[in-house]
């Protein structure tokens, strides 16, 4: 796949990128997404278009991706591959938050990979483990802290420095008392200075309290002095201090060890994220701009049906302006294009709006068209656009665009899509239109898709006669002529150079004088041109107006039949209700023409004897109306079998369920002895959590004198015997 630098900056491509961007969550996803280039292999970005659809399918399901934003731990995984290195433990936490939202993207896929084939694919290259967050879990708790079981050298520091915080907080307290009653302090009485507790003391009995001064008020009236008791207990504390430090250091050493063999997974759950977070972010642009993606046809051909410059749309929205959609069709007996008419009706933004909704499709990204359109991967996109003067070089624009041309000579195959705006520009007209036509020549015979725009009338006339080649024109409104930025295929069009120099106020002896300098074929030529355009656009007015009144009549024609049905269903409706109530006012006279042949013989066996032959008749009626084909034989010898077959297999399944019940009882049975007879061979320990049965108080064990035992809930102490009680949890 051959697209250059200078086609994606022509057709605005990182603009489209731009907007992408801002639907990313992470920073590494907005990066992703502007190194966003065409895909070279076709099976790849047919995987990452169906990415992109399957996301965009996931915001009208119930099933929606879950959150896969992720903190950027690439740093701190290149720290970790580091031999004999440790991060710190808000990395550690990053690293297991990010273990866990890949794994929770690697089920989801899995449990719904029907509704996301590419994903369940692509989550599948991952390895599913719990391995790194429960490492880390089990030595940082989620606040950050290393936990106190990560090592007992650690346990028994923080245990030691929790003492010495009391003995520290005691002495200082007695120290305070002291100064207090001596009448020593100032009213604030102390303070914190460098995160210790200091005595404010007033600055004419300094020398009467011991300790070290370290510091004074502004106004020099009061003196901030760490009480003598206090300041050996403060070294021992620092010096614990700065053991824990380090133990925590050693153990992260131990944890970054630990981790460091899964460096090259945690690098594919960031590669896996990233590119989760781009693929969502181009399906939150597609809700936006309403994008699809188009069939990809086998064959060479593209047909976008009301297709919008995607830019431009966006600018028009702000702006609150309706963009007029294109439709546009290259194929192999419509090979190029040649677009014609005066300067801004719209033909570069044409031009513009096929060749970058050509390079979004080939970049994985989904397109503003109908669902009705097709498109095809072409290995090369050329483009000729803008003023391209280059004064670095010493080039003029036509010595560029020479450049280009030989560029496109080299380049043109049949798998090529080239889109060229003002051709031939940039020369005499006569003879850089000849050359341009013998360019045209060449890419036509290359069997090259393209588009060009041009005013030149002998490409025009070129359109015309070779097979494959069309013009079009963007149609303008011939009275006020104002553009109406939609494209007409099959019709060249006129510059109106005259026309629009007359709108906008050029004085008309000019214009005539202008018109006698060109020569009167090409002036006939354009007015020609310009007539048949006019009458063109007259004739797709009265079209336009007979296909909105067919419409309104198939509607109206649909209404009626519509009509015409519900009045038909009513007349059904109530056909079936009365014959139902004259059959309820005959069984109702039957009814009462028996009870009354009752009440005059009082016969209660005659009443039985009617009413039974009554009933019987109207079953023959019933079974007459609805007659109920007999069974074949072979249907009855069918049904016996199968009914067979349902026996035996209800009585094979009974069986099954039995034996499983069995089963699971005896094996249910086995592991509460297991468990009856571990606990009873346990032999209980001081400070193990035990709970007396039948009670739901947890407590530790104080004391076991024999067979008595004390537990410590706490608040109070209890004694019991060790037959009564439980294990809750084992001394560490």
């Amino acid at each position: 796949m051959n697209i250059s630098e200078k086609t994606l900056q022509d057709l605005e491509f990182s603009t489209v990128l731009q907007h992408i961007s801002a639907f990313c969550i992470t920073g590494l996803g907005k990066e992703r997404i502007f190194e966003t280039k065409p895909i070279h292999s076709r099976k790849q970005l047919f995987k990452e278009l169906h990415l992109v659809d399957e996301y965009l399918a996931s915001f009208e399901s119930e099933n929606r991706i879950p959150n896969h934003g992720f903190d950027n731990i690439t740093e701190s995984v290149k720290r970790l591959a580091i031999e004999n290195s440790f991060i710190e433990t808000e990395a550690f936490l990053k690293i297991a938050t990010t273990s866990l939202t890949v794994n929770e993207l690697i089920k989801f896929f899995k449990k719904f990979q029907i509704q996301f084939p590419t994903f369940f694919a692509l989550s599948q290259q991952i390895e599913f483990t719990t391995y790194i967050d429960n490492e880390i879990k089990k030595i940082i708790d989620i606040s950050g802290e290393v936990k106190n079981s990560a090592s007992p050298a650690l346990k028994q520091i923080r245990r030691d420095i929790n003492n010495i915080r009391g003995k520290i907080g005691a002495s200082f307290s007695s120290a305070l008392s002291k100064a207090i009653a001596a009448g020593y302090l100032d009213d604030i009485k102390e303070t914190v200075i460098d995160n210790q507790r200091v005595l404010a003391v007033s600055a004419m009995y300094r020398r009467k309290v011991a300790g070290s001064l370290l510091g004074s008020s502004k106004s020099g009236g009061i003196v901030y002095i760490a009480p003598q008791a206090t300041l050996a207990y403060s070294r021992e504390y620092q010096n614990l201090v700065y053991e824990e430090k380090q133990e925590i250091v050693k153990i992260l050493r131990a944890l970054g060890d630990t981790i460091r063999p899964m460096v090259s997974l945690l690098k594919e759950y960031i590669e896996f994220l990233i590119h989760t977070d781009a693929v969502g972010a181009k399906a939150k642009y597609a809700v936006e701009m309403n994008a699809i993606l188009p069939k990809i046809a086998k064959e060479k051909k593209i047909f976008f049906k009301n297709a919008y410059h995607p830019v431009l749309w966006k600018k028009n929205k702000t702006q609150k302006i309706d963009t007029v959609a294109q439709t546009i069709t290259l194929n192999e007996k419509q090979q190029i294009i040649v677009i014609s008419g005066p300067n801004a009706g719209g033909k570069s933004i044409t031009l513009k709006t096929i060749g970058l909704l050509q390079i979004m499709v080939q970049s994985g990204i989904l397109i503003p068209v109908d669902e009705r359109s097709e498109t095809y991967i072409f290995d090369t996109i050329l483009t000729d656009i803008g003023d391209n003067q280059s004064i670095e070089n010493q080039l003029s624009t036509y010595s560029y665009r020479l450049k280009n041309m030989r560029y496109f000579l080299r380049k043109c195959n049949e798998n090529t899509l080239f889109l060229i705006d003002e051709f031939g520009t940039g020369s005499d007209p006569e003879l850089g239109g000849a050359l341009a036509e013998i360019f045209l020549e060449e890419f036509y015979n290359k069997q090259a898709f393209g588009i060009i725009t041009t005013h030149y009338s002998n490409l025009k006339v070129l359109a015309n006669e070779l097979t494959h080649v069309t013009n079009a024109n963007m149609q303008f409104d011939e009275r006020t002529l104002e553009p109406l930025y939609k494209l007409f295929v099959g019709q060249a069009g006129s510059s109106f150079t005259f026309e629009v120099a007359q709108k906008n106020g050029i004085p008309f002896s000019l214009i005539n004088k202008a018109k006698k300098r060109v020569e009167t074929e090409k002036v006939r030529l354009d007015k020609t041109i310009s007539k048949l355009q006019k009458e063109r656009n007259r004739l797709q007015k009265n079209s336009d107006s007979l296909e909105k009144q067919k419409t309104k009549g198939q509607e109206h024609l649909e209404s009626l039949q519509e009509k015409e049905q519900r009045i038909k269903d009513k007349l059904a409706g109530f056909q079936e209700l009365y014959d139902q109530n004259q059959k309820m006012l005959a069984l109702g006279r039957k009814t009462n023409e028996l009870l009354n042949k009752y009440f005059q013989t009082n016969n209660k066996k005659e009443l039985n004897v009617n009413f039974n032959k009554w009933v019987a008749d109207e079953k023959v009626k019933h079974v007459k109306k609805n007659p109920v084909k007999p069974k074949t034989k072979s249907q009855k010898q069918k049904a016996k079998i199968v009914k067979k077959q349902l026996q035996e297999t209800i009585k094979k399944v009974e069986k099954e369920v039995l034996e499983k019940v069995v089963e699971v009882r005896k094996e249910k049975k086995i592991e509460e002895a297991k468990i009856a007879k571990a606990k009873s061979e346990y032999i209980f320990k001081v400070n193990d959590k035990v709970r007396i049965r039948d009670s739901n108080s947890v407590g530790t064990i104080d004391k076991i004198d024999r067979k008595n035992v004390t537990i410590n809930y706490g608040i109070f102490t209890t004694k019991t015997t060790l037959n009564k009680l439980e294990l809750v949890q084992k001394v560490k």
